[in-house]
């Protein structure tokens, strides 16, 4: 088997933790298909580093060898000796903040007084995340806080999201350029992998970016029919969108990823059948 960057999303990708049924028989396929020592894994996901181990001890994960966390802020090397942060990427996305540090950049911000900052353990040096009430403005806010930092010469992409459990609003400000898709480029030319030996999966909007690019790229079954709609204008030849019935299995989660795997890579798809 050639050497393979797997690439995948966590939430509603390879943890079954939406709606849609999983194969029983797919989370062991994924295991020994990443396991076999020609596949280098990455997580690819908005959980900060805790989120992450507690999702591979709650859901029996592998280990990756690699996590772009913090919707791409930051880029961890994993192995058993432990988790260390790639300050090759920091310095990689540091220019769009102009250098600025985390709390510098939160100080240039004092002036939104219906910011409420995150606990610690949620903010990283280039990831400045805010709790906003629901009955904010918000479109105005995020206008205004644009020309201020803009006017600072700062280049920041501002992502709003609702945490539907706790009721609040979740504003996350991180350098432009810190992005999966991004990282993951970067990842491919550090570790050596071509577009032609690298694979991402996801299944959400916030994965568009990745899933209508030119990496080869694999749409989970379970993929909500609005991001499968937008899914559609992409190019064929490097997204695959998963429909089941691969070795039997339903295309949900790890069994969309393992067929998409599969279909851009015949020596995989015989490696996969050989072990039924």
């Amino acid at each position: 088997m050639k050497p393979l960057l797997l690439c995948t999303d966590l939430d509603r990708t390879l943890i079954p933790n939406g709606p849609q049924p999983e194969s029983p028989a797919a989370m062991d396929r994924f295991r020994r298909l990443v396991g076999c020592g020609d596949v280098t894994l990455a997580y690819v996901t908005g959980r900060h580093r805790a989120l992450i181990e507690q999702a591979i001890e709650d859901y029996g994960l592998p280990l990756p060898d690699f996590a772009i966390a913090d919707v791409g802020s930051t880029l961890y090397q994993v192995d058993s000796r432990g988790w260390k942060q790639r300050d090759q990427w920091d310095e990689q996305i540091a220019p769009d903040w102009r250098g600025l540090s985390h709390d510098q950049l939160h100080a240039l911000l004092s002036g939104f007084s219906v910011l409420a900052l995150q606990e610690r353990e949620k903010q990283n040096r280039h990831k400045l995340s805010f709790y906003v009430p629901l009955n904010a403005n918000v479109q105005e806010l995020i206008g205004d806080m644009n020309v201020q930092l803009q006017q600072a010469g700062i280049k920041a992409n501002l992502i709003w999201s609702i945490d539907e459990l706790a009721g609040t609003g979740l504003l996350d400000i991180l350098p432009a350029s810190a992005n999966k898709l991004h990282a993951i480029h970067f990842l491919m030319q550090q570790q050596g992998f071509s577009h032609e030996n690298t694979v991402f999966s996801g299944d959400s909007g916030n994965d568009l970016d990745v899933l209508l690019s030119d990496i080869p790229a694999v749409l989970v079954a379970n993929a909500d029919d609005e991001v499968k709609s937008q899914a559609a204008k992409a190019h064929q030849e490097t997204l695959y969108l998963a429909r089941g019935d691969y070795l039997g299995m339903n295309g949900n989660y790890s069994a969309g990823i393992l067929e998409g795997v599969a279909h851009y890579r015949p020596d995989i798809d015989a490696w996969l059948r050989e072990q039924n």
